[in-house]
């Protein structure tokens, strides 16, 4: 413990301010860290359903999968409930169990990505989106072939589930689609109470415990 050792020595012989200075120089000179998204990596996802292991591939899109590992980092998924469950289309999540983080990262859009050779099948990934360049922190994984209805709409898969697909299909669906297709949850109360909404409402809804890299 070198670091700490100097501290108290200063503490004793120059002061309260010298050690505050020392503390608050101690990381002056080291740079912000770079980030390289590796061309393809895995995310652990624990549910509260069992583990789902996705694989993203950056040629496939890559902001959409450099936003991916961005929120991945930033634990954004944690707590995040499966809010759309649709059998047979997509289970859907990505909205910040805080509505605060929410509010602010739902506006950061992404550039569109051009669609690849890459279908929306079952157990692809791709962002929700509201048209050209909306992509932000919503994701859906696809239950059942979806290329032909939302391939010529753009959404681009980036990333695949490659463990864990029977544990996807086991959330819970029972609250059927969103308003006004269903009858159940408002669009518009889960982006505006993100969790406050869903968690006393709808407490069968699964969750994801915690998203981490794998090694």
């Amino acid at each position: 413990m070198p670091f700490l050792r100097k501290t108290l020595v200063l503490w004793k012989t120059l002061g309260t301010s010298a050690v505050l200075l020392t503390l608050l120089c101690a990381g002056c000179d080291k740079k912000p860290k770079t980030i390289v998204v590796p061309d393809v990596f895995r995310v652990k996802f624990e549910t509260s359903q069992g583990d789902v292991v996705v694989e993203a591939t950056k040629s496939w899109s890559p902001h959409g999968v450099d936003r991916f590992h961005e929120l991945v980092r930033m634990r954004y998924f944690d707590e995040g409930r499966f809010f759309r469950v649709v059998p047979g289309f997509v289970a859907q999540f990505g909205v910040h169990r805080d509505y605060d983080v929410h509010d602010k990262w739902r506006k950061y859009f992404i550039l569109d990505d051009p669609m690849t050779e890459q279908k929306n099948v079952r157990g692809t990934l791709a962002f929700a989106q509201s048209g050209p360049n909306t992509r932000a922190t919503e994701i859906f994984i696809s239950l059942g072939d979806n290329s032909a209805v939302l391939d010529p709409q753009g959404f681009v898969p980036f990333a695949r589930v490659v463990e864990g697909m029977d544990v996807v299909d086991k959330f819970y669906a029972g609250y059927g689609e969103m308003r006004p297709v269903g009858k159940n949850i408002d669009p518009g109360r889960v982006e505006e109470g993100a969790n406050a909404y869903l968690v006393p409402r709808f407490p069968k809804m699964d969750f994801i415990k915690h998203a981490v890299f794998l090694k």
